[in-house]
């Protein structure tokens, strides 16, 4: 297909770039490691090179070089939607250039082409607990598609070292076509009595899941088509992307390197921040029973909330020093699709009044909103009430960047990666000089 040619001709000039920076530019010291870094999980520090995304402190989330405005504007669109079809996205991601309508159909159509789920995947989910996290199930159905690998069997009989990278793409291709039955039949299977529904061919990739919960509501449908675009990836070192880029690095496929990266997005100091977020704003609105506070009661409660110790979810971000644009486009929609939403109305309310009271804070140093703080409300306000579930819409989306850069990481003959640790007694050893 048109992705794989794409990539073909890029292939030879970005493997030279790599070769060149390593031959004459190998001993260039990038960062120096403190032993807080050490210690703190190596927060900062540059561990790996990708062009797929990049976090600017300044600016947010750019995808190949667009900013999330850039990306919504010129990426192409279903008929009569709003937003950009998951396909374009794809085709964005793994080649760096903006597709085409046709070029971004054509990837929609190939999915449709593969989308059918082996009947073993979902059996595999039905035994489980009614109480299993979502988050598992997801998992799992995507470690038991692990026996349809291309590169697993092909790998088996022997292939050629250059050649591996085809075989992770053409994995990925058949792991996220079947990615809308598999989530929105996890979703019916917890939450609808476990009811199964086949995917709607006149569908685009991000509406089917929509309409496979029952959710027929053009304007949920157009939600999601932005919900994937905004949290398809975010540079290459966060925990799921970088779990899967490592994971893969050992040549395990697409599947295992993904489930994997998923199972790092089930943290709650990850994926989970979401759902946090609107537990909390619930608990907010149960405060004052249901009624939209003034913004004196709320300024008191929230510097009352804050001087508790806890932390409110949803604001700060490692590496933003702005408003996430990420939230900013979502706002747009909800001041579009549901202004008078009580929810949507009380996150408004606190991005008007926090942002100034954690300002005062010195140790603070973003004290704006991230994406988590109003994705939650969204889903909230169109009926998908299970919090529980938000994670998995994160993975859905996310996958689409976890394989781009394991696809690019085959691609350009990336090792295994190895990194070095040291025991307490050689750290002290070091830092007394000896």
């Amino acid at each position: 297909m048109n992705i794989e040619h794409r990539i073909n001709t890029k292939l030879p000039a970005e493997r030279m770039r790599m070769k060149k920076l390593v031959k004459e530019h190998g001993n260039y010291s990038v960062a120096e490691v403190t032993v807080e870094q050490l210690y703190g999980g190596i927060r900062g520090v540059p561990i790996g090179v990708t062009d797929i995304s990049h976090v600017d402190p300044n600016e947010g989330l750019r995808l190949r070089g667009y900013t999330v405005p850039e990306v919504l504007e010129k990426l192409p669109k279903a008929n009569g939607a709003k937003f950009p079809l998951a396909g374009g996205l794809y085709y964005l991601l793994m080649t760096g250039e903006m597709p085409t309508q046709q070029e971004a159909e054509q990837v929609e159509i190939e999915w449709k082409v593969r989308s059918n789920v082996p009947d073993h995947v979902f059996k595999s989910l039905q035994p489980m607990p009614a109480y299993t996290h979502p988050m598992t199930l997801f998992s799992q159905a995507i470690l038991a598609l692990q026996s349809e690998s291309v590169f697993a069997r092909r790998f088996y009989y022997g292939i050629d070292k250059e050649d591996y990278w085809g075989y992770y793409l053409e994995d990925s291709l058949n792991l996220i076509a079947k990615l809308p039955t598999i989530i929105a039949n996890i979703y019916n299977l917890k939450y609808r009595n476990g009811i199964f529904v086949q995917p709607n061919p006149k569908l685009d990739w991000s509406a089917n899941f929509a309409w496979m919960i029952g959710k027929n509501d053009p304007a949920y449908m157009d939600l999601m088509r932005l919900f994937v675009v905004l949290h398809s990836d975010h540079e290459g070192a966060n925990v799921s992307t970088h779990a899967s880029h490592l994971v893969g690095s050992a040549l395990s496929d697409i599947y295992l390197a993904s489930a994997s990266g998923l199972n790092g997005l089930a943290g709650p100091l990850h994926g989970l921040a979401n759902q946090e977020c609107l537990r909390w704003l619930l608990d907010v609105q149960a405060h004052f029973n249901g009624e939209l506070p003034s913004d004196e009661e709320l300024s008191d409660y929230l510097k009352n909330f804050l001087a508790s110790g806890r932390i409110i979810p949803g604001y700060g971000h490692a590496v933003l020093r702005v408003t996430d644009p990420r939230f900013i486009a979502q706002r747009d929609f909800a001041l579009q699709f549901l202004p008078d939403d009580p929810v949507f109305q009380l996150v408004d309310k606190v991005y008007r009044i926090l942002p100034e009271i954690l300002k005062k804070n010195e140790k603070v140093k973003n004290p704006w909103p991230n994406v988590d703080a109003i994705n939650g409300t969204l889903q909230h306000h169109f009926g998908v009430t299970e919090t529980d579930f938000y994670t998995v819409l994160f993975g859905f989306s996310r996958i689409l960047g976890i394989t781009t850069h394991v696809v690019w990481s085959r691609a350009l003959g990336k090792p295994i990666e190895r990194p070095k640790s040291i025991t307490t007694d050689i750290l002290e050893q070091m830092i007394r000089g000896e």
